[in-house]
Formats: C-alpha cells, structure tokens, sequence
C-alpha cells in the first residue's frame, strides 16, 4: 500500500476550561453558588472576600459605595454590569445590562473586584418589604428570627425525658430512639434494625434481644411525650396515638373517637378516597358518626413534627427584585440584582504582587492559580450579568402580569427570549431554573413566566399559565356542595373564549394539587355532617 500526505480541513467546537466553568455557574442555585465560592476561597489562596465593600444599614438608610468605586489600596475595578438595573415602562426597550456568556470582556489588573455595587432602593427606601410585622412592637421579632429562636423536635423531646425517673440504661435506649426520627417525627426503621445497627455485627442473638426489648419499652416511653403522635412508625399509627390522646384527656364525643379508631385500623386507601361506604360497613357505627369521625381524622397533624422544622431552610431568596415605579400610566417596572446573593470577591493584591515580582521555580504555577482566581470572578460577574438580562426580557414581555397578576399572562417560550437576547436556548433554560424574581406578586421562579399557548375563538393565544389561574379562580368560587368537574370547567373555560379540552383541565387540575370534584364533595361532607343531604 502506498503511503502519501494529505491536508484535511475541519471545524469543531472546543470547549475551554474557562467557558466550562461559566456555563456550570451560570445552571447553580443560589445555594449551590454559595457552596462552590466557600470551596473556591478554600482551595484558591489568590481568592479573597472583599471586606472593604460597605453593607447598607437599612436601620439607618445609609447608602452603599458607588459602584464605581475602587478600593482603597487594592487599585480594583468595581463591575458596573453586576449592579445594572433597568427600569421597564411602556414600549420602551429593555436596556442591555450585561454581555452575557457570548460577549468577551477585558480582564485586567492586579486587584480585580466583584462588588454587589448600589442597593440603595432595595432595603433603604419606602417601597422595600418590611422585616417586621405590620404591628411589631420592640419585643416582637421578625419571623426569620423565630424561626432561629425555635427549638427542634429532638431538643425538645431530650428536655421532657429528663423529667422521666429512668435508669441509665432506659435513659440512654429512649436518647437513641429520639435521635433516630426523621424531621416529622417518625421512627422509619424498625427496633430490629435498630439493635443490629447499635450492637454490630459480632453480636450474638441475646444481645440483639435483649436491646430490642429496652428499644420496645423505650417506644412507649417516646411515644407518650408531646407532640401526640411522635414516635409512630407509620401514618396509622400515628393518627392513632393522638386519638388515644384526645381520649385520655376527654376531648371530645367518645362515641366519634372510637370509631376514628376503627378506620383507623383499616386500609389508609379507604381514608384517602373517602370511601365512606365501606368505612362505615367496617367501623360498624352509623354514616352520620363515620362522618364526624372522619372530620376529626382530618382535623388530626399527619406529621407531628412539622412545626420544630427550622424554616430558614425553606426561605426562597429571590436573585432579581422587581419594584413598581409610578402611577397609573406612567407605572414602569425597575430590574434589578439582589444584592444579598451576589459574592463579594476580589484578586488577593498582595498575593499576586509578590507573585509579579517572584520569578523563581513554581512561580508557573502559582500563575495559573492567579488566572483561576481572575477567570472565576469574571465567570460569575457574567453569571450575573445574564440573569438580569434574562430578567429584564421577561418583564418586558410580561408587563400585564406585574400590572393584572397572572391572569393577564401571555404566552412565551424559551426561543422568544434566546432570540432577543442573541443567545442559545439551552442558556435561557439554565438561566430560568432555580433562579427566583421578588414580584409585587410574590416571589417566583423564573421558569413560572414560560407557558405554553391555548387557542382562543378570537385567533388568539391565551398562556397556560393564566388558564390555570383562571381553574384555581372557578374551583374557589365554586359551591362546596356541588363541586365543578372538569367537563364543566372546560365549558366555562370555552364561555371565555378559550379552548381547552377536559383531559388538558384535569391534567391543569392536578399541576394545581386540586382534588377531584368527588373527593371535594366528599371532603366537604365530612366538614359539614349536618348538610350531607345538600347536593344529592
């Protein structure tokens, strides 16, 4: 075979290190950008926190430092994109507040900075939500505080077992079976699995009986603290407990707790569907008593130990704050970058000063270090600079839901957005997901302003979103004793002009947690015993 040379062209795409970084910063959470800025200062000795950036004093109204600032002895540059805010008003274009993944940048100098920049309308002026209550006096405290002032479930439960007279054995078998339970106060794996767990594996069978009856005796002892029901090992069981309960302190019809009891002994399926047919054949008491037993089931906390759940965790810290600027026809909607989220980075000045005039062995190194640091901080700064892009497309597109709420939503997808913004779609979906707007409405995700579109009879779109609105508004509205199936629904959605087939108002129905028109009715029943007869 004869051997020659030949010259190929091609093309290909080439993903750097530094554009793989941008792109895995730009799909993280809040949460998650935080955890990987802790990790960065970690492992990169040329990161730094910018300290010398003022905090706003929403106490005292004062005002942050221009974002054009530079430090003092750092010789940085403040980012003026990472603080743009864009105000949206009547037919006027969205500012272009950032250049986003496909736009290059300049990065130069020693002391580079990452400042969150002005804040001054969020948290200093009158339009900024309240941290206190409308009626807070000085010794009230703001809920985030409460929430940290709570005391968990298993602190709780310690404290009450030291008032029980138990020997050192009982005592240290009960502090096991408490710091067992999940967060609802269930014990999920059974005594058993416990006592092997605890003993290991070169236990013999005494052993393992023996910490299976302390862990038995330790169970009751768990379960007749407070709250009622902790301590149950499963739904059943747990209703039960707070039933017996109620009976030990006489709270109640004796006659309608009992036959609680009873469907409680039955299949958890009959109590979900309401069947209360077959619940009364197996309680054996009237339809009238398995009713108001029912209620007092529904009345009952499935998981006791919801309210010692520290709820911080469960607070949604939006990145872009949108406010309401003007009146009436002049009503025009200010963008902006939530400070609080933004990290506060800069190049460490003396770290990379000495490494300047350090020409010695490892100084390569230490180089690309240097330029890790430079690249994470620009690759944030872009991270930043996108979503307030996105952001202030999507108020521009959604003007009506800041002004009318979500009933006055349109349609829009992805592609609307990408092809304003000049970028790919699969950017607009990592910038849209786990990223939160503060709206005058509340606060949301950023995927909540994408909705499919419905034909209406005027040749119109209507969005999904607004349509599923418009469901949650007639089912709310609706007689609780003649609840609105999906068939009528679709009907009154087709009044308004909007088609929309059942099997679509049901899967709506569903998206919205609303349960069928069967299960309303018969929730409602068991609410209201004595107008059973109403409806049919």
């Amino acid at each position: 075979m004869k051997q020659g040379l030949s010259l190929r062209v091609s093309q290909h795409l080439a993903l750097t290190p530094q554009l793989q970084q941008s792109i895995r910063l730009l799909q993280l959470s809040t949460l998650e950008l935080g955890q990987e800025v802790e990790q960065m200062l970690d492992d990169n000795p040329f990161l730094e926190l910018n300290h010398d950036e003022p905090v706003p004093d929403e106490r005292s109204g004062a005002e942050p430092a221009s974002p054009g600032s530079a430090d003092g002895d750092g010789g940085g540059v403040s980012s003026s994109s990472s603080t743009a805010e864009a105000e949206t008003s009547g037919g006027s274009d969205a500012p272009d507040a950032g250049s986003g993944l496909d736009a290059p940048q300049d990065w130069e100098g020693e002391g580079t900075d990452f400042n969150p920049g002005d804040d001054g309308d969020w948290g200093a002026s009158g339009d900024a939500p309240a941290r206190k209550n409308n009626d807070s006096s000085d010794g009230e405290i703001d809920a985030t505080e409460l929430a940290r002032s709570h005391e968990s479930l298993t602190a709780f439960l310690h404290r009450q077992a030291l008032a029980l007279r138990l020997s050192e054995v009982d005592r240290a078998a009960l502090r096991f079976l408490i710091e067992s339970l999940n967060d609802d106060g269930y014990l999920e794996d059974p005594l058993e699995d416990l006592a092997h767990g605890l003993a290991g594996a070169d236990a013999d069978l005494e052993q393992i009986d023996e910490l299976v009856h302390r862990f038995t005796v330790a169970l009751r002892l768990l379960q007749s603290l407070e709250p009622a029901g902790v301590g149950a090992r499963s739904l059943a069981e747990c209703l039960t407990l707070q039933l017996r309960a109620l009976d030990a302190d006489e709270e109640g019809d004796p006659e309608v707790i009992a036959a609680a009891l009873r469907i409680c002994a039955q299949p958890m399926e009959l109590l979900a569907r309401r069947d209360v047919k077959r619940l009364t054949a197996a309680g054996g008491a009237s339809e009238e008593t398995t009713r108001a037993a029912m209620a007092l089931i529904a009345r009952l906390e499935p998981k006791p130990g919801r309210r010692f759940v520290d709820t911080e965790r469960n607070i949604v810290i939006p990145d872009v704050i949108v406010t309401k600027v003007g009146r009436g026809a002049n009503v025009r909607f200010r963008v902006q970058l939530n400070p609080d989220v933004m990290p506060r980075l800069r190049v460490h000045d003396i770290y990379a000063s000495a490494l300047k005039a350090h020409k010695g062995e490892g100084a390569q190194a230490l180089a690309q270090r240097l330029q890790e640091a430079r690249w994470f901080i620009k690759n944030i700064q872009q991270r930043f600079d996108t979503i307030l892009r996105v952001s202030n497309a999507i108020v521009e597109r959604q003007k009506n839901f800041f002004v009318h709420g979500e009933l006055a939503m349109r349609p829009l997808v992805l592609r609307e957005i990408a092809d304003e913004l000049g970028l790919h779609e699969s950017t607009i979906s990592r910038v849209t997901t786990a990223k939160y707007m503060a709206t005058p409405f509340g606060t949301f995700e950023l995927k909540y302003f994408f909705g499919s579109a419905l034909g209406t009879e005027t040749g119109g779109n209507a969005s999904s979103t607004a349509v599923r609105a418009l469901i949650r508004q007639f089912v709310s509205a609706e007689d609780p004793a003649k609840p609105l199936s999906d068939s009528q629904i679709s009907e009154m959605l087709k009044e308004q002009g909007i088609e929309c087939a059942r099997r679509t108002v049901a899967k709506y129905r569903e998206a919205l947690r609303i349960a069928p028109a069967n299960l309303r009715k018969a929730l409602w029943w068991g609410i209201c015993p004595e107008r059973a007869d109403i409806g049919g």
